[in-house]
Protein backbone atom coordinates (compact mmCIF):
# COMPACT_ATOMS: atom_id res chain seq x y z
CA UNK A 1 0.00 0.00 0.00
CA UNK A 2 1.74 3.07 -0.98
CA UNK A 3 1.56 6.16 2.13
CA UNK A 4 0.60 9.20 1.57
CA UNK A 5 2.37 12.73 1.77
CA UNK A 6 1.13 12.81 5.07
CA UNK A 7 2.55 9.65 6.49
CA UNK A 8 6.15 10.45 4.28
CA UNK A 9 6.91 12.92 6.14
CA UNK A 10 5.29 12.47 9.62
CA UNK A 11 2.04 12.74 10.35
CA UNK A 12 0.68 15.14 12.45
CA UNK A 13 3.78 16.13 14.70
CA UNK A 14 5.03 16.74 11.31
CA UNK A 15 2.07 19.01 9.89
CA UNK A 16 1.99 20.46 13.37
CA UNK A 17 5.36 21.54 13.43
CA UNK A 18 5.38 22.81 10.01
CA UNK A 19 2.26 24.59 10.50
CA UNK A 20 4.09 26.55 13.74
CA UNK A 21 6.87 27.21 11.58
CA UNK A 22 5.52 28.82 8.70
CA UNK A 23 3.63 31.00 10.47
CA UNK A 24 6.75 32.36 11.88
CA UNK A 25 7.91 33.21 8.44
CA UNK A 26 4.97 34.28 7.56
CA UNK A 27 4.24 36.82 10.19
CA UNK A 28 7.52 37.94 10.15
CA UNK A 29 7.06 39.13 6.25
CA UNK A 30 6.00 42.70 6.00
CA UNK A 31 4.65 42.04 2.62
CA UNK A 32 1.96 39.63 3.51
CA UNK A 33 1.53 39.82 7.36
CA UNK A 34 -1.08 42.52 7.14
CA UNK A 35 -4.03 39.89 5.45
CA UNK A 36 -3.75 38.42 9.54
CA UNK A 37 -3.47 41.53 11.14
CA UNK A 38 -7.29 40.69 12.88
CA UNK A 39 -6.73 36.83 12.54
CA UNK A 40 -7.12 34.88 15.59
CA UNK A 41 -3.96 32.86 14.99
CA UNK A 42 -4.47 29.80 17.34
CA UNK A 43 -7.94 29.19 14.97
CA UNK A 44 -6.10 29.84 11.81
CA UNK A 45 -3.18 27.35 12.82
CA UNK A 46 -5.73 24.76 13.32
CA UNK A 47 -7.64 25.46 10.66
CA UNK A 48 -4.12 25.22 8.87
CA UNK A 49 -3.43 22.31 10.27
CA UNK A 50 -6.55 20.37 9.61
CA UNK A 51 -6.42 21.87 5.56
CA UNK A 52 -2.71 20.34 5.46
CA UNK A 53 -3.57 17.28 6.79
CA UNK A 54 -6.48 16.46 4.46
CA UNK A 55 -4.27 18.05 1.19
CA UNK A 56 -1.42 16.04 1.95
CA UNK A 57 -3.54 12.44 2.13
CA UNK A 58 -4.24 12.20 5.93
CA UNK A 59 -6.84 11.45 8.39
CA UNK A 60 -9.40 14.11 7.26
CA UNK A 61 -11.32 16.44 10.08
CA UNK A 62 -11.02 19.69 7.65
CA UNK A 63 -14.28 21.04 8.30
CA UNK A 64 -13.12 24.96 7.09
CA UNK A 65 -14.82 26.62 3.82
CA UNK A 66 -13.84 25.80 0.66
CA UNK A 67 -10.44 27.78 -0.82
CA UNK A 68 -12.11 30.27 -2.54
CA UNK A 69 -14.86 31.63 -0.40
CA UNK A 70 -12.00 31.34 2.43
CA UNK A 71 -10.14 33.93 1.06
CA UNK A 72 -12.22 35.56 -1.02
CA UNK A 73 -12.72 38.50 1.21
CA UNK A 74 -8.66 38.78 1.28
CA UNK A 75 -8.77 38.67 -2.84
CA UNK A 76 -11.19 41.97 -2.58
CA UNK A 77 -8.63 43.59 -0.25
CA UNK A 78 -5.71 42.71 -2.77
CA UNK A 79 -4.68 39.49 -2.34
CA UNK A 80 -2.63 38.37 -5.51
CA UNK A 81 -0.09 36.10 -7.41
CA UNK A 82 2.68 37.73 -5.63
CA UNK A 83 1.09 36.88 -2.06
CA UNK A 84 0.37 33.84 -3.26
CA UNK A 85 3.81 32.83 -4.15
CA UNK A 86 5.46 34.52 -1.14
CA UNK A 87 3.04 32.23 0.89
CA UNK A 88 4.39 29.37 -1.43
CA UNK A 89 8.20 30.26 -0.85
CA UNK A 90 7.70 30.32 2.92
CA UNK A 91 5.94 26.71 2.90
CA UNK A 92 8.83 25.23 0.90
CA UNK A 93 11.55 27.12 3.38
CA UNK A 94 9.67 25.83 6.23
CA UNK A 95 9.79 21.95 5.11
CA UNK A 96 13.61 22.18 3.75
CA UNK A 97 14.40 23.49 7.30
CA UNK A 98 12.42 20.95 9.15
CA UNK A 99 14.68 18.45 6.50
CA UNK A 100 11.91 16.76 4.18
CA UNK A 101 13.50 15.35 1.61
CA UNK A 102 13.67 17.05 -1.63
CA UNK A 103 11.40 14.43 -3.32
CA UNK A 104 8.44 15.22 -0.55
CA UNK A 105 9.15 18.93 -0.94
CA UNK A 106 8.30 18.58 -4.25
CA UNK A 107 5.10 16.99 -4.01
CA UNK A 108 4.06 19.36 -1.40
CA UNK A 109 4.66 22.24 -3.71
CA UNK A 110 2.66 20.72 -6.31
CA UNK A 111 0.08 20.40 -3.99
CA UNK A 112 0.10 23.99 -3.10
CA UNK A 113 0.66 25.16 -6.49
CA UNK A 114 -2.83 23.35 -7.27
CA UNK A 115 -4.59 25.56 -5.16
CA UNK A 116 -3.65 29.10 -6.87
CA UNK A 117 -6.84 29.44 -8.58
CA UNK A 118 -8.90 28.74 -5.96
CA UNK A 119 -7.25 30.57 -3.77
CA UNK A 120 -6.95 33.95 -5.46
CA UNK A 121 -10.79 33.42 -6.77
CA UNK A 122 -9.59 33.06 -10.91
Amino acid sequence: MTQSLYEKIGGKDAVNAAVDIFYEKVLSDSSISHFFGSVDMKKQKNKQKAFLTLAFGGPTGYDGKDLRSAHAHLVKNGLNEDHFNSVAAHLQATLEELNVPEVLILEAMNIAGSTKKDVLGL
